[in-house]
């Protein structure tokens, strides 16, 4: 058993559900993208090759089932996160898609001129870009919440912009940069007395903690189903009901209308106002895979799995003379550790553990401005999931030790 009482995930047999560890590489980038067990894929190929067809347009059998198989993906999430009901899940095409949709369709009408948008300083790159172009186009200031030593929100800093009413709140349930967890339904319930609509980016929280959005108290949460064992171009944005019903399309086109008049036009109810136009069904199949194999594991497991990786990766990696991490320790962490290495560009780094076949991400994470704070012009970034292995972690410290000696 592991320490917090979890079940202990059977990592070899997991691992033989992903052929692609079958070419012996060691895959430290599931904070970029995960793999895709033979479930997920399997699931999306019976889609193209037994009933490939348009959903909610056709009365012939195999439309009916693709039709079925896309929505029934809708409750498999809407469990998933615990919202109330399906018609507060809206299909996109990922995290970003989901930000921007909700920039659009409800900041437009709801963000003032001289109004405050609060953001943070580990926010990615698609939690403040969509911002900063509404900002500047309805008269709006940002504020960022800062970090501390160890990498993690100033919390005195929030609260005291809190005590400005900001319009909106957006932060990420988890950074991908650094990894850290940040106290999101203290935050949320806090904003939400401030009286602030709140926004929580759960790209690397959904895959790795869970969510509850209901116990969560958010208006909006997103994320992507590449993260979390799915497929590209499919993810999620969660809208507490009655906002949704108040916000415009954010696309217009086919499927997301009643009726169409030369006078004007009728939107269809939720969620499919929101869903303009040929989606993508077999992702979105695959997307109710992947929440079925997770779900499957346990989100406890899941979480206590990483956390023993990420522990024993600190660990290895504190014992490297010249290493500096980044952020918080794993107890407070998610599966991603950002370090450096003196004398050694990250790219360099991951070049050579490219050659022992070790996937390592390097650069700025899609967070400038984080890396801007911690004074460095990119980071190495490894992160885990539930395939990851302790003699992957072993190979990293190899690939490590050999970069020195190349560089030395």
């Amino acid at each position: 058993m592991s320490t917090n009482g979890a079940r202990r995930l059977d990592v070899a047999a997991i691992r033989n559900d992903f052929p692609i560890f079958e070419t012996g590489i060691v895959y430290l980038d599931s904070a970029n993208t995960s793999q895709r067990p033979r479930q997920v894929t399997g699931a999306m190929l019976d889609y193209f090759e037994h009933f490939n067809s348009n959903i909610h347009r056709a009365a012939y059998h195999i439309a009916e089932v693709a039709t079925e198989r896309y929505e029934g993906t809708r409750e498999k999430v809407r469990a998933f996160i615990n919202a109330a009901s399906t018609k507060e899940v809206i299909y996109t095409r990922g995290t970003t898609e989901a930000i921007n949709l909700v920039a659009y369709a409800w900041g437009r009408k709801n963000v003032r001129a001289g109004e405050l948008i609060v953001l943070t300083i580990l926010d990615h790159h698609s939690n403040i870009v969509p911002w900063q172009i509404l900002a500047a186009a309805n008269g709006a200031r940002i504020e960022y919440v800062d970090i501390d030593e160890k990498g993690e929100l100033r919390q005195d800093q929030f609260h005291e912009l809190l005590k400005r009413s900001p319009r909106l709140v957006a932060f990420s349930q988890v950074s991908n940069a650094l990894g850290t967890i940040n106290p999101a339904r203290e935050m949320v319930a806090a904003a939400k007395a401030a009286g602030a609509t709140v926004l929580v980016d759960g790209a690397q929280g959904a895959p790795h903690q869970g969510v509850d959005v209901r116990a969560l108290g958010c208006d909006f949460y997103a994320f992507s189903g590449h993260k979390m064992l799915g497929p590209t171009g499919a993810g999620v944005l969660y809208g507490r009901r009655e906002l949704l019903e108040a916000m415009d399309p954010f696309q217009s086109g086919g499927d997301m209308i009643k009726t169409v008049r030369i006078e004007g036009t009728t939107y269809h109810d939720l969620p499919w106002k929101f869903e303009a136009g040929t989606q993508a069904i077999g992702e979105v199949i695959g997307l109710g895979a992947a929440v079925d194999y997770l779900s499957g594991l346990g989100m406890e497991a899941v979480r206590a799995h990483e956390r023993e990786i990420t522990e024993y990766a600190y660990e290895a990696l504190s014992d490297i003379e010249g290493l500096t991490l980044y952020g918080p320790p794993p107890s407070r962490r998610a599966g991603v550790i950002s370090f450096s290495l003196e004398g050694i560009h990250p790219h360099d780094l991951a070049t050579i553990a490219d050659r022992d076949q070790v996937c390592l991400r390097a650069g700025h994470h899609c967070a400038m401005p984080l890396m801007t704070r911690l004074g460095v012009a990119a980071t190495a970034r490894a992160s885990f999931y539930v395939y990851t292995q302790k003699d992957e972690v072993d190979r990293l410290v190899g690939s490590i030790k050999e970069a020195q000696r190349i560089f030395k």
